[in-house]
């Protein structure tokens, strides 16, 4: 990964689907932000994902989609920007209603599975 530290206030860049398996296998729990370039919604939405790295104890991880495709096929991935919520290794929640503020991701960070 490129940003292997223990900081995990900060988002985490995954190249690809390894790198994201191994992410997911490190952290009890990890908020995925699933993007593309040129997405304005992303754009939007990532320093939001910043503020629920540092206001949660969940780790928070981003993967462009465009540079491993496999990710949009084996998650069902159908927009973007879609943030996964993963707990134990396993997909528990996903969020994909376009473009939404801390308040509301740390909401569905607190009250998704095993919260």
């Amino acid at each position: 990964m490129n940003d292997v530290s223990e900081d995990d206030t900060k988002p985490l860049r995954v190249e690809d689907a390894d790198e994201l398996d191994r992410c997911i296998e490190k952290h009890d729990r990890l908020l995925v932000d699933c993007y593309t370039n040129g997405c304005a919604l992303c754009q939007a939405i990532e320093p939001v994902v910043g503020n629920v790295a540092r206001a949660t104890d969940v780790a928070v991880a981003m993967v462009n989609l465009g540079e491993d495709l496999s990710l949009v096929e084996r998650y069902d991935i159908r927009s973007v920007p879609t943030l996964l919520l993963f707990e134990d290794g396993e997909l528990v929640d996903r969020m994909a209603d376009g473009f939404r503020g801390t308040e509301a991701v740390v909401e569905f960070v607190e009250t998704s599975s095993g919260a």
